[in-house]
């Protein structure tokens, strides 16, 4: 029998687990991107830590014109959200609460920072925030063994599962933190990845919980890629955020976390939002939203349980109903799970293990990124084209790998 990598509510997360789910392909960078980044290369200064006030104030704006009133002083930039959370989590004592699931670099962090990570399950209706009653009872349980809990970590538009949490749910979220007086870190880096532009409009928690959110914004879900890290964290103006503020600088600085001045130069010129960044944000969005919902139709016709995919490029695929067809392939966890299917596709499929998740749930996350190719030419020249594309599911290669994907769980499903 596999050893459970992660526990139930109110019990700490394991040390244990495996590693991280592997980089994905990316969108080609934006050419004026590029632009900005070489002609910065030749600069040898280093670049102030946590950000010049330039890319601060760039920040704010960004911010500004999503209806959230920023000061520079607030502000800190670092090489990517990992960085910047390591040094939130290492500001302060107490434990850490997460939801189940969540990203999967979440619950490490937490662990280097020195700090206990407890898993709070989400409710029916979306991922990236907790139930509130369960946040409460977990709050409780950890204070009733002498713990101190200090951070909720949340993604109201929620990389892991796909779905946006509705306001009223996220309200219910806020006052029960509020009224245990955690400090929120809102993970809003893909609130502009939405499907849908005239869905609700997004409400984070900073507009309703002000005073305890640190808003934390990796520039990775627009149009900066992932391999020029580049993240921004707004901290409250009111107490914690002064000395969380500090103590997170005082963190960086020593692991030398500055943002390098090409990747600085990149982040600026993006975070002012020009045509070309707004106009590739909408194609993304449009692009993201044809391909889960090709993938979402694809598996919950074999009978997949998945949430209908609201932002990003990623949905949650819960095979709990095919279990007993499952068992009889000697599929019985997530671990198994995500063997079989990532040697049935040919790329990983990471399983629900890895995102704090019970092994035994039958749960992965799927991503619609690998239905374009792989890096290099070849995919780049693919992803360009489905950026354009009015119907991408209907390219020839992402339809073969659309057809791959269905019958690989219509296997499975099948017993």
């Amino acid at each position: 029998m596999r050893q459970r990598s992660t526990p139930p509510p109110g019990v700490p997360a394991s040390e244990g687990g495996t590693a991280f789910p592997g980089p994905e392909p990316s969108l080609p960078v934006l050419p004026e991107l590029a632009e900005r980044f070489a002609a910065a290369a030749g600069r040898a200064a280093p670049e102030p830590l946590g950000g010049s006030r330039e890319l601060r104030t760039a920040a704010c704006g960004h911010w500004a014109r999503r209806g959230l009133a920023a000061d520079p002083a607030d502000v800190v930039a670092a090489p990517g959200a990992q960085p910047l959370l390591l040094a939130l989590f290492a500001s302060a004592g107490g434990e850490v609460l997460l939801t189940r699931p969540c990203a999967a670099w979440y619950a490490p962090l937490a662990r280097l920072a020195g700090r206990l990570a407890y898993h709070v399950p989400v409710p029916a209706e979306c991922g990236g925030v907790p139930d509130p009653f369960a946040l409460l009872e977990t709050v409780a349980r950890i204070r009733a063994e002498g713990g101190r809990p200090r951070f909720l970590v949340l993604s109201v538009a929620d990389d892991t599962t796909g779905t946006v949490a509705p306001p009223e749910t996220l309200h219910e979220v806020c006052e029960a933190a509020a009224a245990e007086e955690l400090t929120v870190i809102s993970d809003e880096t893909w609130r502009d990845g939405r499907h849908d532009p005239h869905a609700t409009v997004f409400v984070g928690p900073a507009e309703m919980y002000p005073d305890r959110v640190v808003v934390l914004t990796d520039l990775a879900g627009g149009p900066v890629p992932a391999a020029w890290p580049a993240a921004v964290a707004l901290f409250p103006r009111t107490a914690p955020g002064p000395v969380l503020r500090t103590r997170a600088l005082s963190v960086l600085a020593a692991l030398r976390a500055e943002l390098p001045p090409p990747v600085a130069a990149a982040a600026l010129w993006a975070l002012g939002e020009p045509a070309p960044v707004r106009a590739r944000a909408a194609a993304a969005a449009r692009l993201y939203a044809s391909l889960t919902g090709a993938v979402h139709e694809r598996i919950t016709a074999e009978g997949v349980l998945a949430r209908p995919p609201q932002t990003g490029p990623h949905l949650y695929a819960d095979l709990g109903e095919l279990r007993a067809p499952l068992a009889r392939r000697a599929v019985t966890d997530s671990v198994e799970l995500e063997d079989r299917l990532t040697a049935a596709l040919g790329r990983p499929v990471p399983g629900g293990h890895r995102f704090g998740d019970e092994p035994d749930a039958l749960r992965v996350r799927l991503s619609a990124l690998p239905l374009l190719g792989n890096d290099g030419d070849t995919g780049d020249d693919l992803r360009r084209r489905a950026l354009d594309d009015p119907d991408p599911p209907a390219l020839p290669d992402v339809a073969r790998a659309l057809d791959a994907l269905g019958a690989a769980f219509a296997e499975l499903a099948g017993g």
